[in-house]
């Protein structure tokens, strides 16, 4: 696996020091300034040998790796930092450490590029002092701009994701509206302030005078509700709540099929940036079209025999599907599986050469004891 961090050096201490974190912490590159390498070669470790200015070297690392670690002082790396960078999305998390090992401090894109995350690990592995500046992570709040994060939530835009952060760590009265998605999205050690409330419906977020809001939904919000919205900094969060149950006969290209599953959400006031995946029979785990949809979008493709998709109650059973594929049904049974035996929100509709049915995922089980 291809590395994802980067460690710098220049001093004796310093290389010293991020070779023992190299040792320790996988996925790690280990950059050693040539003048002291060479006299250090008795410390065990990869290294790769750098004889040019830390300045030339850093735009390469910015781009290669996910993470970069300096081994040198908090004013020279904010110095040489700044001609690169972007912004939160596209920056790489960069961590600081003194070369006695003493302080570990995350610099850039705490949140977004995980650098607080890391930074905990690297002051456990090293046994230093982490030191992290984010307000959220020092109030000991949630994140606005990590929200289900680990569950592969998107947010459908992160513009105003700086006022709701704000309204969160300034204590002004904040709403959260969650119609779908996992229930344990508050992380580890987080707690849900007092100034946050917890909103049943869309109607009742807009009969308050809140300063924020925060809605979990994979449903299209109408334009009243948009428009309510638009008044406040509001982060959308589509979490991966939807299965797509899908047929198609053989041959059936991939554009055909996005189509359907285009216009078939869009029918149902659905999120596409919703879908975790699409389901069907395992005799058509070869059909290159719904192979090529599934890779487009990066949905889990699920496949069930006829036995197991027979196990599900089909209102219309169908005996020219069953002497088919020896199922009698396949997008409606298929989507009621990969969902967990959620609720069907459509069931089978025909278009074309392609069936389809979709379900939203019933969450629970582990999810709901996440925080407890």
């Amino acid at each position: 696996m291809a590395s994802k961090i980067a460690a710098v050096a220049i001093t004796r201490n310093g290389i010293s020091l991020a070779l023992k974190l190299g040792g320790l912490l996988a996925d790690t590159e280990v950059y050693c300034y040539a003048k002291y390498s060479g006299e250090l070669e008795e410390i065990p470790g990869e290294r790769r040998i750098f004889g040019g200015p830390v300045k030339e070297l850093l735009p390469g690392l910015f781009r290669r790796y996910e993470a970069v670690v300096l081994f040198f002082s908090l004013g020279a790396a904010v110095r040489l930092m700044a001609p690169l960078l972007e912004d939160k999305r596209h920056d790489p998390a960069v961590i600081v450490i003194d070369e006695s090992g003493e302080h570990v401090i995350s610099v850039l894109s705490g949140h977004l590029g995980g650098a607080n995350r890391l930074t905990l690990h690297i002051a456990r592995l090293l046994e230093s002092r982490p030191v992290i500046t984010t307000a959220s992570d020092v109030q000991g709040i949630f994140a606005a701009d990590l929200l289900g994060r680990e569950f592969g939530w998107q947010a459908e835009s992160f513009a105003p994701m700086k006022g709701v952060s704000a309204a969160l760590v300034n204590g002004e009265p904040v709403a959260v509206l969650q119609e779908a998605g996992e229930p344990g999205w508050l992380p580890a050690g987080a707690v849900l302030p007092e100034h946050v409330r917890l909103c049943g419906n869309t109607a009742e977020l807009q009969q308050q005078p809140y300063r924020a809001a925060v809605v979990i939904t994979d449903r299209l919000l109408d334009e009243a509700e948009a428009a309510a919205l638009r008044e406040l900094p509001a982060a959308v969060y589509r979490p991966r709540s939807l299965v797509l149950g899908l047929g198609c006969n053989r041959g059936t290209a991939a554009a055909e099929l996005e189509a359907v599953v285009m216009e078939t959400l869009a029918e149902l006031q659905l999120s596409p940036l919703s879908v975790r995946g699409a389901a069907t029979i395992t005799i058509k785990g070869d059909e290159a079209g719904l192979l090529e949809l599934c890779r487009k979008f990066g949905w889990e493709l699920s496949l069930f025999s006829p036995e197991q998709l027979n196990t599900v109650p089909l209102m219309q059973p169908s005996a020219v599907v069953f002497k088919a594929t020896g199922a009698y049904g396949v997008c409606e049974p298929a989507a009621l599986l990969a969902s967990d035996g959620g609720e069907l929100l459509l069931a089978k509709k025909k278009s074309g050469n392609v069936t389809i049915a979709v379900a939203r995922v019933a969450f629970g089980g582990r999810e709901e004891t996440k925080n407890e």
